[in-house]
């Protein structure tokens, strides 16, 4: 007779960062209670609140990840890209709208489209586009920002306005031969059950986006107990070094785009515009996008698209500002 030998369930990445995350949110009266501290308690408060607000809508956007992993083929966005190049931008920016997806997702689908024949340009809008313009990253911000709805708006000009003017800048400026990695494997259903590349999708995305949602709301958690209040009234006063800190805030945290809105909104002594920037920013470019574009396309073409992508990025940022805000909040 044939024994079935069943595997033993097993314990991943994933499973741990739920049981850390669920215990720091029941642990959180008795660590407060331990440290009777009212710093210790602002802290706890925001750092909780962070988490919880934005949770929800980073499963929401993992598991819509890890659906279009599995069942949507990048062949289908490249039938829908216009043969022209320069019109090919756009559609891809458009694209990103239906198409959600972290920036970790995007980078593999761009290098898949690349591979597959589409522009270069457009595939690059669409890497930039998908994590920042999508429904899912949209509603969290309007969640995020209740008192101040034209974020919306604004964060989806200065994300499209980014995207759409790289692809352009690459058509006219790029060289093909930057991108000396073109045919490394990518994750998909080939060998595979597609369910089970939307669970691995979903499970690996997850675990990295909350690694860096922790480290978020542990930041503004910081920012908002040890930074004295004058240097956070002086950031607010000086306009241009308020942005400029909030820009290299973005690219140091490289927070998943579905939680970023959250961290933004606890830091309610900023202005609206160099929160704009910290959102417009961090998907388009940060520490975490950098080493996947090195991985993915080859050192010359991060070192070179990167800090262009930064540039560009702020500077559509303010702009959005000042079209959505009619000026400087």
């Amino acid at each position: 007779m044939t024994t079935v030998v069943r595997p033993r369930p097993r314990v991943t990445s994933l499973h741990v960062f739920c049981a850390v995350l669920l215990a720091a949110v029941l642990a959180r009266p008795l660590i407060t209670d331990a440290f009777d501290a009212p710093a210790l308690r602002t802290a706890a408060t925001v750092f909780v609140a962070v988490c919880l607000q934005a949770l929800p809508f980073l499963v929401l956007g993992v598991l819509l990840s890890g659906l279009i992993a599995g069942f949507v083929s990048p062949v289908v966005l490249r039938r829908v890209l216009p043969a022209r190049t320069a019109a090919a931008v756009p559609v891809a920016g458009a694209a990103a709208m239906v198409l959600p997806g972290c920036e970790c997702a995007s980078v593999p689908v761009a290098r898949r489209l690349i591979g597959q024949g589409a522009p270069e340009a457009a595939a690059l809008t669409f890497l930039l586009a998908a994590p920042a313009v999508n429904p899912v990253v949209l509603v969290a911000t309007a969640t995020a920002f209740p008192d101040a709805p034209e974020m919306v708006g604004a964060r989806f000009l200065g994300s499209i306005v980014t995207a759409c003017a790289m692809g352009w800048l690459w058509q006219r400026a790029g060289r093909s031969e930057w991108i000396t990695r073109r045919l490394a494997p990518t994750v998909d259903g080939i060998g595979r059950g597609r369910w089970a590349v939307v669970a691995e999708t979903a499970r690996a995305d997850l675990v990295a986006a909350g690694a860096f949602l922790v480290v978020g709301a542990l930041a503004a958690a910081t920012m908002r107990v040890l930074v004295p209040p004058e240097w956070l009234d002086a950031l607010a006063g000086r306009i241009l070094l308020g942005i400029a800190a909030m820009a290299v805030l973005a690219v140091v945290l490289s927070l998943c785009s579905e939680a970023d809105a959250f961290v933004a909104s606890s830091l309610s002594m900023l202005p609206l515009l160099p929160r704009l920037v910290f959102l417009v920013v961090g998907p388009a470019v940060d520490l975490k996008l950098v080493a996947l574009q090195a991985g993915t396309f080859g050192r010359a073409f991060a070192v070179r698209f990167a800090p262009v992508t930064f540039v560009v990025a702020v500077a559509a940022a303010v702009g959005a500002s000042l079209l959505v805000f009619g000026g400087v909040r």
